[in-house]
């Protein structure tokens, strides 16, 4: 179905033709008519869909032929980044129409608290908001809701997720009653389904590729210690040179630090996206991401939503994620817009259950390969592993017991260290050489 078959108006057309949006998504088709019709909406739909165009176009559409007196739509977001892409993605619908929009969320300096409460003052159409910033300027008193004509909340389900129920209904409670509320969520749990039933009215329910990855993405599964994830990741990224842009996600901000930090060790362009960075220092590091200047990030699942990066090739879980929806959200940066992407996972013996759960979820099993820590680089050469099996045993000698500082060199040389028969601390021998932990890893970890 082409866009100009909704009978939108002309100015949003031509917004449209200019960022070469022709054909609407399933999410759009279903769901822009009930919108221009008034109607309530609860929508199930994973990221990538094109559900920001969904609810972003008939509130343009309307503001545009019946322009407010106030602020006319309120779009609540559990994240900075999902604010300023929705309104980087409004900024470009909307060039052509009187429209104009606030982005308000925290980390910023106090200059822009300033801009954001000026903005509420004059009443800006439309106001993209975090819950917590938002109640910020709400118990300052300026900020007149009676305009308002429309509530959409976005990622419900992340916000939920985040703690922000009581926020939402704080800020519910000065709306007018009297109002259209759309609720857009990338899964439909139960407790969604309450919250939103306090909420909207007679909603009409759109589902859209419930909690499924793209057809596009091909995924791949390593089964590897944490010892040998990195040497296995470095080889992925060496065979995968010319990929233009890379995600990696960890489970915790100390992880992804020292993976970043690794990786730029081993001399590749890298940074590091986690929650304890200033909002600066995020969006300059994003920037570098997007324009191609920084090929590689490594992240926590702050970047698994909320962002809209193209052309992104690969996406690499170093930990399994502890929520199968949240592998989803992570492999679904890429293979967007029916583009071709790939997505590897790495499984430690403790992740397996939590995978198990993931085939589940999108149901199908993946491919997984077996990877030894002693085995995940090639530079040992070939003789040292090979056991002639033409060499009868000496029967009136004893056996030799192996020389275990010659063992560790050679574990070295491979990248990891050797699996020993019984559980005991490794000790580095002086003058050998470096074992090739990761950074702030003790320097005698105990062998698995």
């Amino acid at each position: 179905m082409k866009f100009s078959e909704f009978y939108l108006a002309e100015a949003l057309l031509q917004g449209l033709e200019a960022m070469r949006f022709t054909e609407a998504t399933p999410i759009q088709e279903q769901a822009i008519p009930a919108i221009m019709e008034g109607r309530d909406v609860l929508a199930c739909a994973q990221t990538g869909t094109g559900k920001t165009a969904a609810f972003l176009l008939p509130v343009l559409h309307r503001i545009t032929i019946s322009p407010p007196e106030g602020i006319d739509t309120l779009i609540i977001v559990p994240t900075r980044e999902l604010a300023m892409q929705i309104d980087q993605q409004l900024e470009g619908f909307s060039y052509f129409t009187p429209a104009s929009a606030v982005a308000i969320y925290g980390g910023r300096d106090g200059h822009s608290m300033e801009l954001e409460r000026k903005a509420l003052k004059q009443g800006a159409p439309i106001v993209i908001a975090t819950p917590g910033r938002f109640i910020a300027h709400l118990d300052l008193g300026y900020v007149n809701l009676s305009t308002v004509r429309h509530l959409i909340l976005d990622e419900a389900d992340r916000m939920l997720d985040m703690g922000f129920a009581p926020d939402i209904n704080k800020i519910v409670s000065q709306l007018p009653r009297n109002r259209q509320t759309l609720l857009f969520s990338a899964t439909m749990p139960e407790a969604i389904r309450r919250f939103a039933k306090g909420l909207l009215r007679n909603p009409l329910e759109i589902s859209i590729s419930i909690s499924k990855p793209a057809e596009t993405i091909r995924q791949l599964a390593f089964e590897a210690e944490d010892e040998a994830k990195y040497p296995l990741l470095e080889q992925l990224l060496a065979e995968r040179k010319e990929l233009e842009r890379v995600i990696i996600f960890a489970g915790a901000k100390i992880k992804v630090r020292e993976v970043a930090q690794r990786l730029a060790q081993r001399g590749m362009k890298v940074a590091a996206i986690h929650s304890d960075l200033e909002q600066s220092e995020r969006e300059e590091r994003l920037l570098a991401f997007r324009n191609g200047s920084c090929p590689i990030v490594v992240a926590t699942d702050v970047l698994s939503r909320g962002i809209d990066v193209k052309g992104i090739d690969l996406v690499i879980n170093f930990d399994v994620p502890g929520d199968p929806e949240d592998y989803v959200h992570r492999i679904g940066r890429t293979g967007r817009a029916e583009a071709e992407g790939e997505a590897i996972t790495f499984i430690s013996r403790k992740d397996r259950g939590r995978f198990a759960r993931i085939e589940k979820l999108i149901g199908r099993p993946i491919d997984k390969n077996k990877i030894e820590a002693d085995t995940t680089e090639k530079s040992e050469s070939p003789r040292s592993n090979r056991r002639d099996k033409n060499r009868k045993p000496t029967h009136n000698k004893q056996p030799q017991a192996p020389n275990k500082q010659n063992q560790s060199a050679s574990a070295a040389e491979a990248g990891a260290l050797p699996k020993p028969k019984h559980k005991k601390r490794w000790k580095k021998r002086k003058g050998s050489p470096s074992l090739g932990n990761p950074p702030g890893a003790n320097s005698t970890p105990r062998a698995k």
